[in-house]
């Protein structure tokens, strides 16, 4: 599934270094702003311990993990909803992801200038909320001014929904919430809803970018951020993207492993921010499992089981006839397929099983 995560934030906060952490593609970083003009896309590979067992224990030909991709998207700045600093541009490369890295640098560096010159991410975070919510009203009245119309003269029933969509949306973006703050009541409005692709419908999660010795337990500016996303849906991370940009330097695993023991981290910011971004899309793993191949599959979550069949092939979604379902414990506890069905462990499931995350699936199908 090709879903993509959006880095954005201000000029020199630390995207492109964190971008640059998180792929092979190597972004431009430089101490001014709108060095990153092309959003740079990178595709990352979801660590996954149980992908790592299940190789072990299969020694298969090949491997296929998960991946997400991740756009690394020129600074904002403020003005951008108008145009200011190429923002039309960056506001449309955002449009097109499904979900938000926000950084925010939570660092002093008086070699690293800031826009606005101090530091003060919860100031950071409003600018682009601000201009992002800016724009979504500037797309919602466009939009409504056209509805309205046809639904009083015309007595559309379509268009009197979607100008109730859009009212609603109209009201909290003037009222300073994002788009994903209002919720609907009928499968209609939702799927309208969804079909104007508002850049603050898109879920958020917020990076605190920090100094080395913040790295663990964070400092009083994120603190601060954390305070003011209190009570809203989205979430926070800590990641100090200049020890990530040292780590990914190391050569082994060995030696980056020693390395975060001696910083006091378990496993770096890194692979903790993937897999936070695949949860942010709300995506879920299955595996298929054997000597020829060992694969994680990415579906969303809730997805039945003949359409995460279709993610390998459309004709396994058109023919299914039945899914053969390992849990991912059963197989590990047990060692093998053939012990799995021996203890009556593999389920036999039909058109209307709801897929889990782990799964081990092998779909039966005919066409």
């Amino acid at each position: 599934m090709a879903l993509k995560c959006g880095i954005v934030g201000l000029p020199n906060v630390g995207k492109s270094t964190l971008f640059n952490c998180l792929s092979n593609a190597k972004a431009q970083s430089a101490n001014f702003p709108f060095c990153t003009i092309e959003p740079n896309v990178g595709v990352i590979t979801v660590p996954d311990d149980r992908l790592t067992k299940l190789v072990e224990m299969c020694n298969p030909k090949s491997t296929v993990p998960a991946t997400v991709e991740i756009v690394d998207i020129a600074g904002l700045v403020k003005g951008a909803s108008k145009g200011e600093g190429l923002g039309n541009k960056f506001l449309a490369n955002i449009r097109e992801t499904d979900a938000i890295l926000h950084v925010l640098r939570c660092f002093d560096d008086d070699n690293i200038t800031h826009v606005d010159t101090t530091v003060d991410p919860v100031r950071d975070m409003e600018i682009i909320n601000y201009e992002l919510q800016i724009k979504d009203l500037e797309t919602i009245d466009n939009r409504l001014a056209k509805t309205e119309k046809a639904a009083k003269t015309g007595g559309d029933k379509t268009a009197k929904l979607q100008t109730e969509v859009l009212r609603a949306y109209k009201e909290a973006l003037e009222q300073g919430r994002p788009a994903r703050s209002v919720s609907f009541e009928t499968k209609d409005e939702e799927k309208y809803a969804r079909e104007l692709f508002l850049l603050t419908n898109k879920p958020v999660l917020y990076v605190c970018n920090v100094d080395d010795a913040s790295a663990v337990s964070g400092n009083e500016y994120v603190e601060r951020v954390r305070q003011a996303i209190a009570g809203t849906d989205s979430d926070l991370m800590i990641v100090a993207a200049k020890t990530e940009s040292e780590i990914a330097e190391l050569d082994t695993w060995e030696e980056r492993a020693e390395f975060l023991q001696e910083i006091g981290l378990e496993e770096s910011g890194v692979s903790r921010l993937i897999r936070a971004a695949y949860r942010l899309l709300d995506l879920q793993t299955y595996f298929t499992a054997g000597p020829d191949e060992v694969r994680a599959w990415t579906f969303m979550r809730g997805t039945k089981a003949p359409q995460a069949a279709g993610i390998i092939h459309t004709d396994f979604e058109k023919g299914f006839i039945r899914a053969e379902v390992i849990k991912y414990d059963d197989f590990v506890a047990l060692g093998s397929e053939t012990a799995v069905k021996e203890a009556g462990k593999m389920a036999v499931e039909g058109k209307e099983y709801v897929v889990n995350d782990g799964d081990i699936m092998h779909f039966r199908f005919n066409v």
